[in-house]
């Protein structure tokens, strides 16, 4: 599939059976990283640190062989591709990091956050290497997370979508739009009293549990690396990629 099919616009959305696009429900587009341009590195995004990791540039604690490397996420044609290699890093766990791409809105000049009743929606291509562990998450304070989704190509068919400020998840399983090497757009809608969750435009989640009234947080965009607990770990040398059409938020 070539680079142009990754923005397969508009998404048509049915969060109450009607067919209704975002702007139908009266939400704009408020932010927006299309990548058909360098990264605004510092201004929209930072690559080298995140507060979620405890030692900012990588986190074995969970169970992670990242070491943050801005250089490894690179755009060309309206995508960006997230590749990981072996550093030559050791963890505090002992095992050899990977070097891979990280994005976050926090400690930019600008400084965007998502919001209660924000929709996040990310237009991606899955990736299918051993030991990939891409997702789209938010963070802040230590926590105040949702995860858009997250996946793992020992499970081919499977996204985790949950909510970790008001605990609730699921595994949805779709064989036809989850696999590896196909692009998909997931949202994820941070209502107050629910959070709703899309693939290619059908509501296939709703937690009943929400984020709250005052809920906000910065949005982070990263392929992981497993260490090999939970899931396989990557084979060396790799590499492991992950691609990205679009990332948009509407209000």
């Amino acid at each position: 599939m070539t680079a142009d099919s990754s923005k397969s616009t508009p998404i048509t959305y049915s969060p109450a059976a009607t067919g209704a696009t975002w702007s139908a429900l009266g939400m704009s587009l408020v932010w927006a990283e299309e990548f058909d341009a360098p990264i605004e590195w510092g201004a929209k995004w930072v690559g080298d640190r995140t507060s979620a990791y405890r030692y900012a540039n990588h986190n074995p604690d969970d169970n992670k062989l990242d070491w943050l490397d801005p250089g490894c996420v690179t755009v060309s044609g309206g995508v960006a591709t997230f590749t990981a290699t072996p550093a030559a890093h050791t963890l505090e766990s002992g095992l050899q990091a990977w070097r891979t791409g990280l994005l976050t809105t926090e400690y930019t000049a600008e400084g965007f956050q998502v919001r209660t009743g924000d929709c996040a929606e990310i237009r991606l291509r899955l990736p299918s290497g051993n030991g990939a562990w891409p997702a789209l998450w938010t963070w802040k304070d230590g926590g105040n997370e949702v995860d858009t989704f997250e996946y793992h190509p020992d499970n081919p068919h499977l996204l985790e979508l949950s909510n970790h400020v008001n605990d609730a998840c699921t595994y949805y399983t779709d064989a036809h739009a989850v696999v590896p090497g196909r692009w998909v757009t997931i949202a994820s809608h941070y209502g107050e009293h629910c959070v709703d969750w899309y693939v290619d435009g059908r509501r296939v989640f709703r937690d009943g549990t929400g984020v709250g009234s005052d809920w906000s947080a910065y949005l982070i965009l990263n392929l992981s690396l497993c260490a090999g607990a939970y899931h396989p770990a990557p084979s060396a040398p790799g590499p492991v990629t992950f691609a990205v059409g679009h990332l948009r938020v509407y209000r």
